[in-house]
């Protein structure tokens, strides 16, 4: 049997590239998957970075974002957004330590590179990311934390968040970053941590269980060290009929 021919370096395009900024909520705190891509030859530094990459000659953008995320973390079965394109001629040489690694990874390290951004909400525990390929280590990361990435990483990071907090008020994406059955706290604490600002309980929670989205499950949580909260899980059948009435705003 004929398999396909191994992809090799010479067939990368030295001028587009991929990043993925992933996003997981751990209950209390939003996280970003991040890799640190130093330990290179001849370069020892730390360099936490977004998963990314160059693309392939021969693969689509949609197609080089899974791959890439897969060579890097090992994570894969995802559902992967754009948000868009970033091509500031200096983006990947402005840093010392970024022109440094360049120069040690890849064949054109004066090449200016475009590169296409995508983002992702995912369950945490589902995932345990791997580091492989030029990965020194893969790992969540508190956003709260990050003040600075390789690149223009942290300008991605920092537009993927400004698009989560804008469809979160419209749509509930939020909802992919719990778990299957969540406490109105729980939720209530997501929608704190992706806006970024303190929401008042009470009027959250009417909000929330006025649109009718939201199934009580009669469940109460199991081996809390508090009293247990009411269990519950997104409605998917109502939010659809509340979509085709034309609403498209939370209020948050």
């Amino acid at each position: 049997m004929n398999s396909e021919p191994k992809k090799t370096k010479k067939e990368l395009n030295p001028n587009v590239s991929v990043d993925c900024v992933i996003f997981g909520f751990d209950l209390n705190q939003l996280y970003v998957l991040l890799i640190d891509s130093g330990n290179t030859e001849g370069y020892q530094q730390s360099r936490m970075a977004v998963p990314g990459d160059l693309i392939f000659d021969t693969e689509n953008l949609d197609e080089a974002a899974r791959r890439v995320l897969k060579e890097l973390t090992g994570i894969e079965n995802i559902y992967l957004e754009q948000i868009g394109a970033f091509g500031d001629p200096n983006r990947i040489g402005k840093k010392e330590s970024d022109r440094k690694w360049l120069e040690s990874i890849r064949a054109q390290p004066e090449a200016r590179v475009i590169t296409v951004a995508y983002y992702s909400l995912v369950k945490m525990p589902n995932f345990n990311p791997k580091a492989s390929s030029f990965a020194k280590s893969a790992g969540w990361a508190p956003i709260t934390e990050i003040n600075d990435l390789a690149f223009d990483h942290y300008e991605i990071l920092e537009s993927a968040l400004e698009q989560l907090k804008r469809k979160i008020k419209i749509q509930p994406i939020g909802f992919n970053l719990l778990p299957e059955k969540f406490t109105l706290s729980q939720l209530h604490k997501l929608y704190e941590c992706i806006l970024g600002k303190d929401l008042d309980k009470r009027n959250f929670r009417r909000k929330i269980l006025n649109l009718d989205i939201l199934t009580n499950l009669e469940e109460k949580q199991i081996g809390v060290p508090h009293k247990p909260s009411q269990l519950f899980k997104f409605n998917e059948e109502n939010y659809e009929k509340l979509s085709l009435e034309g609403f498209d705003n939370f209020g948050f």
